[in-house]
């Protein structure tokens, strides 16, 4: 039985997911839909590859992942399929993908699909939908168009290191208004080792000086920073929002100063 996710920026107030999924379900009666997200910000690659990245390896081998964000097909964006590790991704190669693997694909193609409609605004369920049940009923990817060499790369920003500290900035923040920091927690160890440090948090006056396991370590409404399962340092209150309260927002900096 055919697992397809769906990960967008459509939000659920209008229909646009609805009828990916009516249009899904129509080719496919017994198809598996799961619902990454669709809150994502509109337009906002980092923040889908972030939740992709953390979600994707979690589906079974065969999974078919649809990635409706920034869709607008183009000579540099075109529609594209690929297959990583057993896995299916379709959607537009706009940056996400290569921000959500480590390497390139086991196979990648460009999508040559006609469309019903004559109208070229809603690529998902016109052609995306088409491209996963194809691959769902076990056809070749080889058929959904021509090989293409290589996915366009978009970078991450990396950490800088020096002889001061670490500074590397917020990547995300979930629904408990924890926050994820892009330093891993190998960079951490590594860089780190067992020198003392000052955790400073973008431009408020709060600091944190030691790493917890988990956040039952302090005490109710009190900061922290742990390594979460995604293996990055985040800041968190227990049993807070720590953004909120903090005044912490995307892109803003984080600082692991090392102490004389």
């Amino acid at each position: 039985m055919a697992i397809i996710t769906l990960t967008s920026d459509w939000g659920i107030k209008d229909f646009y997911l609805a009828a990916v999924k009516g249009a899904l379900l129509s080719r496919m009666p017994d198809a598996i839909v799961v619902d990454i997200s669709h809150l994502i910000p509109p337009f906002d690659i980092g923040q889908a590859s972030f939740i992709l990245r953390n979600t994707w390896k979690t589906f079974p081998k065969g999974t078919i992942h649809i990635v409706g964000i920034n869709t607008e097909a183009g000579l540099l964006t075109p529609h594209i399929a690929l297959a990583i590790d057993g896995h299916y991704f379709i959607g537009a190669d706009n940056g996400v993908f290569s921000l959500v693997f480590d390497r390139e694909p086991d196979a990648l193609v460009e999508l040559e699909i006609p469309q019903d409609g004559s109208t070229y605004t809603f690529s998902t369920r016109d052609v995306f939908v088409k491209a996963a049940v194809h691959l769902a009923r076990g056809k070749s990817m080889d058929d959904l168009g021509e090989p293409r060499q290589g996915l366009n790369a978009k970078e991450h920003f990396r950490p800088i290191i020096n002889d001061q500290g670490i500074s590397g900035k917020i990547i995300y923040i979930d629904r408990y208004e924890n926050v994820f920091t892009n330093i891993t927690q190998e960079l951490f160890n590594k860089v780190v080792a067992n020198r003392k440090f000052t955790i400073e948090l973008g431009y408020t006056r709060y600091k944190i000086t030691r790493i917890s396991d988990a956040y039952g370590d302090v005490p109710e409404g009190e900061i922290l920073a742990l390594f979460s399962s995604t293996g990055l340092l985040q800041i968190a209150i227990n049993k807070g929002n720590a953004a909120g309260l903090l005044g912490l927002t995307p892109d803003q900096a984080i600082r692991i100063v090392f102490q004389s």
